[in-house]
This record gives structure tokens, C-alpha cells and sequence, in this order.
């Protein structure tokens, strides 16, 4: 690894050079977005996704998605309005409460899983799973203010029913889930057993949530398992490799990156730790994100090694990885993540667009990659980048990106992909995360210029976004739900609802660190070295875990046995700063981990 790393930047440097002319890269800005302006792009953002929207309920609903040029409908997933599901919350963050409860009302009334459709467990839990449950939760909240009066659950109703139709899926013997399942008849037998690391270990927030909502700790038991079932099988590099066998445990496809068939496995393991506070995905999280900055990152930009040996296989900037910035963001890893962003916001400037693949040696748009299906990734990242240091280039940005998609990829009755970005060729699809990510992410960010007035940012409480970008509250209910005794304040669900502790008040007030704004207020107190004002109320325990590491105190190590990786002196003292409108610093658990030990019960953290 250490023989390629030059040769890489020497690349990204002759890239600087190339195209230098052309502003390929860190464009300067002559004229920054004004206020009046960034209101005025929130305004136009909000257009483009009524355009898109009504385009779809006028032309394609029930259908799963709309055909924005031929102004036609098609199912995609399992025919159940997908796209109205995946844009409930949309409604909700821009406030239309008429349009957010007669959809509501709709679904409840006719949408049904008792049907003979083979659907991906994936696709089907972020997008369809995920929408149910996020709308269920501000529909059911009068604190979110678009309470539906008339709502009974439904929603809740219909994320139960489906997930039990997806959970035959997990019947395996790693615990990693197939990539498909028929709703109405379970698992066919001749279903590959063949699935993507993302595909096995990106459920946990939506079941997470839904076993705290119903009290069934089943759902969020299943996709731990596969999660910690994909882990026990890393290479002795910590790498995961992008597709496995889910009843061997043998890897299909060794190449490790941060992009296609693996990047959401690396986002939701940071995520079910800011949500649910399980100190295991955060160990997890910290040991990958280590090695995937090791050995995949080549600064700016990112490779696929192969996961055993750390050789180059893919010298790739595919349109996936654009994620990583704004997850690095939530990490507090910024400095990277403003380099990384700069480079594949570069690509954008060339082309308009992200194409699907770049390959970083020929500076070309990979062949077969060509195409831009509006994606979000960019424009999650550009959003998190500004909230986290209120840098004016990210509203620039966002300009440009709101440009793009107005010129180029606006048609008839929506937005269409583009299927070369070299020609601007339009294709006639339109996903549904276009409505549920892409233009979400743009709003919030012109809004947060204006000075927002959302459900995010001021509303009653903080908010993860799930890989579709559905918006999963920090509530009481499912933050604090099972709480283990290592934190303060824990609220202890025992079915006694005045069976609480009193949560300790947390800071909100804004911090300026080196130029970036950060905020105060995500901590989970258990990570204080001091124990002995811990408050034992309620059901709340302490205990001591002496000695213990935090492999031997949660079971995690490999099936083989394997070599000892070669330390990263660097990297195992870098601390990572916990951020999700707030920051937190988390040191490394490896060095400093006796004070979530201490507080904690030695066998109260097993399923």
C-alpha cells in the first residue's frame, strides 16, 4: 500500500494541472450566494420537488415511480406507491400538512404486503420500511406540529406487517440476510445466496426503531446479528469486502472500498450508535473507519484494495462514495472531509454532473458508468459540510447543483436521469430517493442559510437521516428505550411510564473551532471518567467490568484465526468527534475505554 499511495497523488496532482483551465477543481467564486439569493434557491428547490411530485401523483400514482418524458407510471419495487411512500417526510419538512395527511390517510386505507412480489430486503427496508415508519412518527406527535388528528397507527401497523414478510430473509446460518424475498411465499429456493455487504448490514436503524416502537425485540436483534456477522468475517486488515456468501461466510468478492455494494454498512454503524446509543456499533465503526482511512484513503480520493492484502484493484471514484464527506462530518473527521469534497465536487464541475464511475488514472468517465440517476450523495455531504463549518463555497454548491438539475435534467413531468453525462442525454426514469433525498438535501441547505425554520432544525428533538434520508427522531422511546447502565440519566422502559430518571440538561450553545461551527449536545454521558455521581434511579445499575477489552466484553473476534494487522500509530491516536447537530469527542476505545467499563454491567449487553 505504502508503494501506491504516491503514485495516486501524483495522479490527483497532474489531474490539478490538466485542468486547470477549465476550473476542474476549487473553483473560485467571483460572486457568493446572497441571503436574498439563498431564499430565493430554497423557493426554487422547493418547486422542483412539487414539479416532480405532482408530476408523479398526476401521472404515474399508484404506480411504484414516474417516467418523467413519456409521463407514465411503473412499478419498480413491489407496486405499492414507492414514490409516494419515500416522500412522505418531504411533505412533512415543508410543511404541507394538507398534502403530508390526506397521503398518510391514503396509505393507511389501501396499501397492502400480502402480495406475490420478490422484492429486494434492502431497497424494500430503506425506502418502503423507512418511510412508513418516519411519516408514523410525525404523524403520531403533536410535538413535530403536523400531528394528524384522525391517524391510529396505521402506519405502524403497515412497518410491522411488512417487516415480518422480510424477516424469512434472515434464516441463515451467518445471520446475514438474503438479497431478495417473496412477500406472500417467504424465500424462493432458488434464491442466490449471494448478497452485498450494504444489502446485509444496512436495516438496523429502520428495524431498530420499529422493535422499539412495538416492543419486539426481534427486528432489531436479526440485523445486529447479520451486522455482526459480516464483522466476524473481516480480513485481518479490519477491510469487509463488497459481496458474500450468506450461508458459507465466504467472500464472493474480496475488494473493499467505501462506495458500490459496501458504503451504507460504514453510515449505519456510526447511525445506530447516535440512535440508539449501543456502544458496540460505535467499537465497530471506530475500528473500520481506522482501516477504511489507512488503506483505502489515497488524498483526496478513495480506492478499492483488495481486502486481505491492501493491493489496488480499482483506481475508482464512483458516485457512491460521495457519501463519505458528510458521514466523516457526523464523525468530526472535517479536515478530510472538506479535501475529499472538493475533489468529487470537482467531477460535478466538469461534467454537470456525477457520473456512476471516474476512473482517477485515465481522468475519464469510466466506461459503463457514464450515466447520473439523480443521486443524493453529493448534495448530502455539501449540506453537512456547511452546517458543520458554515463555509459560503457549500452554498455556491449547492447553486450549481440546483443549476444542473434545472437545465439539464428537468423534463416533461419531472426530473429524468441523465444517461451520459458527457451528452446530457435524458433517460426516461425517475427514482424515487430524487424526491426523498436529493432535493430534500437541497432545501435544508438553503434553509439553513436563510435561518431555518424546519422540523429539523428546530424542531423537539435531533434527527438521524436513514441511507434514504427518512427522518428517525432522538426520542425518548427509541434513544433511551432498554437502556444500559453505562449512561446517565437513562430512561428505563420497564412498562412503568413513570419509571424515568431525570435526563441531564445538554448544551446547545454553538461553538466556533478553527473556522468550523460545531455544536455541543449528542453525548451519551456514559463516556464521562467520572463515576461516581452516576445517578442509579429507576432500574438503573452500575457495575464494574474490570480488565475487560471491549472484544472480550462483547463477544467480537474473528471465525479464523488470523495475523494481528500492522498497528497505524497515526491513526490509533486520532480522536473521533461524534457530531449529528451536535458534537461529542469520542476517544479511541482501544486506549481509553475504562470509563464506558466502569459503567457498565459485565453480561448486560448480550442478545
Amino acid at each position: 500500500m505504502t508503494t501506491s499511495k504516491p503514485s495516486l497523488r501524483f495522479l490527483f496532482f497532474l489531474s490539478l494541472l490538466l485542468f486547470s483551465n477549465s476550473h476542474f477543481y476549487l473553483k473560485a467564486f467571483a460572486d457568493g450566494v446572497t441571503p436574498l439569493e439563498a431564499r430565493q434557491l430554497r423557493d426554487e428547490v422547493r418547486e422542483m420537488f412539487y414539479h416532480a411530485f405532482n408530476g408523479y401523483m398526476n401521472h404515474a400514482f399508484p404506480s411504484d415511480e414516474l417516467r418523467p418524458l413519456s409521463c407514465e407510471g411503473e412499478d419498480t419495487l413491489g407496486g405499492y406507491a414507492l414514490t409516494l411512500i419515500d416522500s412522505l417526510d418531504t411533505l412533512a419538512l415543508l410543511g404541507d400538512r394538507e398534502r403530508f395527511a390526506s397521503s398518510v390517510e391514503w396509505i393507511g386505507k389501501n396499501l397492502r404486503f400480502d402480495i406475490n412480489k420478490t422484492v429486494s430486503v434492502f431497497e424494500t427496508t430503506i425506502r418502503v420500511l423507512g418511510g412508513l415508519l418516519s411519516a408514523h412518527l410525525i404523524a403520531s406527535d403533536y410535538a413535530t406540529g403536523m400531528k394528524i388528528p384522525s391517524y391510529d397507527n396505521q402506519l405502524l401497523s403497515l412497518a410491522e406487517n411488512l417487516a415480518q414478510r422480510l424477516l424469512p430473509a434472515f434464516d441463515t446460518p451467518t445471520g446475514i440476510p438474503f438479497g431478495s424475498v417473496n412477500l406472500l411465499y417467504g424465500v424462493d429456493e432458488h434464491e442466490s445466496k449471494i448478497t452485498s455487504t450494504a444489502g446485509g448490514g444496512t436495516l438496523t436503524l429502520e428495524f431498530g426503531v420499529l422493535s422499539r416502537l412495538t416492543n419486539n425485540p426481534i427486528y432489531e436483534q436479526v440485523t445486529k446479528n447479520a451486522v455482526l456477522g459480516l464483522w466476524a468475517r473481516r480480513s485481518k486488515l479490519n477491510l469487509v469486502g463488497a459481496h458474500i456468501n450468506v450461508f458459507t461466510g465466504e467472500w464472493t468478492q474480496k475488494d473493499a472500498g467505501i462506495g458500490t455494494s459496501i458504503d451504507s454498512f460504514y453510515e449505519y454503524l456510526l447511525k445506530a450508535y447516535l440512535l440508539f446509543g449501543d456502544e458496540e456499533y460505535l467499537y465497530i465503526f471506530q475500528e473500520s473507519y481506522r482501516a477504511a482511512m489507512h488503506y483505502l484513503f489515497n488524498d483526496p480520493w478513495y480506492v478499492e484494495v483488495n481486502m486481505d492484502s491492501a493491493a489496488i484493484v480499482w483506481p475508482l471514484f464512483n458516485s457512491l462514495q460521495a457519501f463519505w464527506p458528510g458521514l466523516q462530518v457526523l464523525a468530526g473527521d472535517i479536515d478530510p472531509a472538506i479535501r475529499t469534497h472538493s475533489a468529487f465536487l470537482s467531477v460535478w464541475k466538469r461534467y454537470g454532473y456525477t457520473p456512476e464511475g471516474f476512473n482517477l488514472a485515465t481522468l475519464t468517465v469510466q466506461n459503463g458508468q457514464k450515466s447520473y440517476p439523480l443521486r443524493p450523495e453529493l448534495v448530502e455531504s455539501t449540506y453537512w459540510l456547511y452546517k458543520a463549518t458554515r463555509d459560503p463555497r457549500y452554498l455556491d454548491a449547492g447553486r450549481d447543483m440546483v443549476a444542473s438539475l434545472q437545465y439539464g435534467a428537468r423534463c416533461t413531468c419531472g426530473y429524468c436521469h441523465i444517461a451520459d453525462v458527457e451528452f446530457h442525454k435524458q433517460e426516461d426514469h425517475m427514482e424515487s430517493f430524487f424526491l426523498a433525498e436529493t432535493v430534500k438535501y437541497l432545501w435544508l441547505l438553503f434553509d439553513l442559510a436563510v435561518g431555518p425554520d424546519n422540523l429539523v432544525e428546530n424542531g423537539p428533538y435531533k434527527y438521524i437521516f436513514s441511507t434514504e434520508g427518512h427522518l428517525l427522531p432522538a426520542s425518548p422511546q427509541i434513544s433511551l428505550a432498554r437502556e444500559h447502565c453505562s449512561y446517565f440519566g437513562a430512561y428505563c422502559n420497564s412498562g412503568d411510564p413513570k419509571q424515568k430518571s431525570e435526563s441531564s440538561d445538554v448544551s446547545r450553545d454553538h461553538q466556533e473551532t478553527n473556522g468550523s461551527r460545531l455544536y455541543e449536545g449528542w453525548a451519551h454521558s456514559g463516556f464521562s471518567s467520572d463515576s461516581s455521581h452516576t445517578p442509579v434511579l429507576g432500574l438503573i445499575k452500575q457495575g464494574l467490568c474490570p480488565g475487560l477489552t471491549h472484544e472480550q466484553k462483547y463477544g467480537i473476534m474473528y471465525l479464523a484465526s488470523v495475523d494481528t494487522p500492522p498497528a497505524d500509530e497515526s491513526a490509533s491516536q486520532r480522536e473521533l468527534t461524534v457530531v449529528q447537530s451536535s458534537v461529542v469527542v469520542v476517544s479511541d476505545q482501544r486506549t481509553n475505554h475504562s470509563a464506558s467499563e466502569n459503567n457498565s454491567e459485565c453480561d448486560s449487553h448480550k442478545n
